[in-house]
């Protein structure tokens, strides 16, 4: 608890309180629309701070809301026997790029960052509804697992390709809900390995990652409330909308 604290302290009051607030939105937006939580928390926290120290401080809550969100629904035999080879891939391509490239290559590693961010907004205001033929995955899920992993290992975030893939599958919503909890949760699992193997994940920044769970299971419970009260469409819309301001931001600013 002590290293945690001073993890803290050391960014300062301000820093601090900006980065709880962070988890706080982030969950949030997980709590309305079943994800986001590490995409708002990395593109956020990107702009204060390196994004190697931004992965290490959503681990422990990226981690365990998404195995929250894999735990219910009932179909993880079924979309473990049909993922494995998106899922091996996904670990693969994080681990590999990792060690090869890793999360901590300078400005060009935010204005990645940004670029993932904007892509993925893009796409989810764009891009139509896509479909994957059943005979079509056996090559085509490797794929988007190693470049989602390879997105993973440079920028944190782990949401291009591998949620419009997920979304083309025509998976029931109950499953579809699962099998992204099951695609995150291998990232993070994977990003967490990376981060330690580069000497970015030790004891200080593990507690202050558990510290930040707090606030960031505060927003999901406030997300699901609210989404019981507002259009969910309408807020996905903004959503996506701020993170490609967010993203554009810091792919001109990096």
């Amino acid at each position: 608890m002590n290293t945690s604290l001073a993890f803290y302290q050391d960014l300062g009051l301000g820093l601090s309180l900006w980065v709880l607030g962070i988890f706080v939105m982030a969950g949030m937006v997980k709590g309305v629309i079943g994800l986001g939580l590490p995409t708002v928390a990395m593109g956020l926290l990107g702009l204060a701070m390196a994004p190697a120290q931004a992965a290490a401080l959503l681990i422990i809550p990226a981690t365990l809301t998404n195995l929250w969100q894999l735990a219910f629904g009932g179909h993880l035999s079924a979309l473990l026997r049909r993922l494995w080879p998106l899922l091996l891939a996904i670990g693969i391509g994080t681990l590999g790029g990792s060690l090869w490239l890793g999360i901590d290559g300078g400005p060009w590693v935010v204005r990645g960052l940004g670029a993932a961010l904007l892509l993925y907004a893009l796409a989810g205001l764009c891009l139509p509804q896509l479909h994957i033929a059943p005979a079509h995955e056996r090559w085509l899920a490797p794929l988007c697992g190693l470049a989602t992993g390879l997105v993973t290992a440079i920028t944190g975030v782990f949401v291009i390709p591998a949620v419009p893939y997920l979304q083309a599958l025509g998976l029931a919503r109950d499953s579809l809900v699962q099998a992204l909890g099951l695609s995150f949760t291998v990232s993070t699992l994977a990003l967490a390995a990376g981060l330690a193997w580069g000497g970015h994940l030790g004891g200080a920044q593990l507690g202050a990652s558990l510290l930040a769970l707090v606030p960031a299971l505060l927003g999901m419970w406030l997300g699901q409330w609210l989404r019981q009260r507002i259009s969910a469409p309408l807020f996905k819309r903004v959503f996506f909308i701020g993170l490609g301001l967010l993203g554009g931001h810091l792919l001109v600013s990096g």
